[in-house]
């Protein structure tokens, strides 16, 4: 790479749980030749999507190459934290060859597209894809796809019903700002539930996309990587819900987090995170647990009522014994007394 040459940048996109950290683990460890870096955007104080990908670091991405921005979105906050951290990156030695860029599940990319029109950064960086994943169980589903003939039919009777929901939004405009999508989860959803998901993007998609099934984040990373998009330079062919002036907030969601002291059974934590979803409509759980008797760390991930554990590594003799769980859901479904009372009960 000589210094004339623009450093690739791939933005990784999707809604809460959809598998992005998954893809990011399986490209850092199947590069394609090429040196990675990572920006890893969260939402919540708890830093686990980073945490998960600097455990598995490896030379072609070490850990100095994966950093965090954890003071909120990726897309409201580009001066203060995204255009630092990006220069931050192109100042290693040696210097990434590719930057993957994990946005925050209720991150639009739209915004952050326009960021790298920046001054600082225009004539250095360039937009090699937006890749979005997409949950082809939940799509399937019609979570967030709203029926619009039945929203017209039931205005008169609901004003509310006069817009989309925060979370069809957010869908939309990560498909409509694509230049790939990942359809994610193909087995949970069966072959009628990705023909109806397919259906559905297709629907949504301003543009015809290409659609590619993938199984726990494994694929190809010559589909990922070398898009040569230049999206930057493409924006006003990816309409957004949010072109407005000032329209894009996220008070609409909300997080807290929750410190837990040692479980005694893993089952019985993922059933009260499950009691989370059907009683209070959160919509996300991710961090760590410690088992009593189990000297390895519980890493949870939880999309719904949809709970995944599974011991990650052992813990550190600098760390406590202790867990810690981001909580996310929707504004109004955000009850730190009824939550904590259901995950410690």
């Amino acid at each position: 790479m000589t210094d004339l040459t623009k450093l690739p940048v791939t933005v990784i996109t999707g809604f809460l749980g959809s598998g992005k950290t998954t893809l990011i683990r399986h490209l850092m460890q199947n590069p394609g030749g090429k040196r990675l870096a990572v920006i890893v955007n969260e939402f919540g104080d708890v830093g686990v999507d980073g945490d998960i990908l600097k455990s598995c670091a490896i030379p072609e991405c070490p850990a100095e190459n994966i950093l965090e921005l954890a003071n909120g979105c990726i897309c409201c906050t580009v001066a203060d934290d995204f255009i630092p951290t990006i220069e931050a990156l192109m100042a290693l030695s040696p210097r990434p060859e590719h930057i993957l860029i994990e946005t925050s599940g209720l991150a639009l990319p739209k915004p952050l597209l326009k960021a790298f029109d920046w001054p600082d950064i225009r004539s250095r960086i360039t937009v090699d894809g937006v890749i979005a994943l997409a949950d082809a169980e939940a799509i399937a589903a019609g979570r967030f796809a709203p029926n619009i003939d039945a929203v017209e039919a039931q205005r008169a009777a609901d004003d509310s019903l006069d817009h989309e929901t925060p979370l069809s939004e957010v869908f939309e405009d990560q498909i409509a700002c694509a230049d790939l999508i990942l359809l994610t989860k193909p087995d949970l959803a069966g072959a009628d539930g990705i023909e109806k998901a397919k259906e559905i993007i297709k629907a949504e998609s301003p543009r015809p996309l290409p659609v590619v099934e993938v199984a726990e984040g494994v694929v190809d990373p010559r589909i990922i990587l070398g898009l040569e998009a230049a999206a930057e330079d493409d924006i006003d062919a990816r309409p957004s819900h949010h072109d407005a002036p000032h329209d894009h907030d996220h008070e609409d969601f909300d997080s807290i987090v929750v410190e837990l002291n040692e479980v005694q059974h893993p089952e019985v934590l993922a059933r009260r995170i499950e009691q989370l979803a059907k009683e209070q409509n959160i919509l996300r759980v991710k961090g760590y647990a410690a088992v009593q008797d189990k000297p390895m760390r519980l890493l949870v991930q939880a999309v719904g009522s949809r709970v995944r554990t599974q011991f990650d590594r052992p813990w550190s003799s600098q760390e406590p014994r202790a867990g810690r769980l981001v909580v996310i859901g929707e504004h109004d479904n955000i009850n730190r007394t009824a939550i904590e009372a259901t995950l410690m009960e």
